[in-house]
């Protein structure tokens, strides 16, 4: 993967407004990346821990969010930084027509 790719996926990441979501597919499609929602998700899982980009706010197709980054407390971080900003978080899922970033 080139770092042109994986500028271009994260420049997209940094628009989702607080309070709003995209699905990984969505975001590779605004970075000019159609089909590649998996080259979307490697990036986000190799990102910098100390990164202030709003991952949290990119989730799948179906509203699922993910379950691998936990804290000390073995709560999902990203649920909670979703709740946080007011989006709501039901059994890991965020209802797209409520919180689904339109661009």
């Amino acid at each position: 993967m080139t770092k042109e790719l994986h500028r271009q996926i994260l420049e997209v990441v940094a628009l989702i407004p607080r309070g709003k979501v995209a699905s990984y597919g969505q975001i590779a499609q605004l970075a000019g990346l159609p089909k590649h929602a998996r080259l979307v998700g490697y990036v986000l899982k190799h990102l910098d821990p100390e990164s202030d980009l709003p991952w949290h706010r990119v989730i799948n197709s179906q509203g699922k969010i993910s379950t691998s980054r936990l804290n000390l407390r073995g709560e999902n971080i990203q649920q909670m930084k979703l709740l946080e900003e007011g989006v709501v978080v039901l059994e890991g899922k965020v209802k797209l027509g409520n919180y689904q970033w339109i661009y």
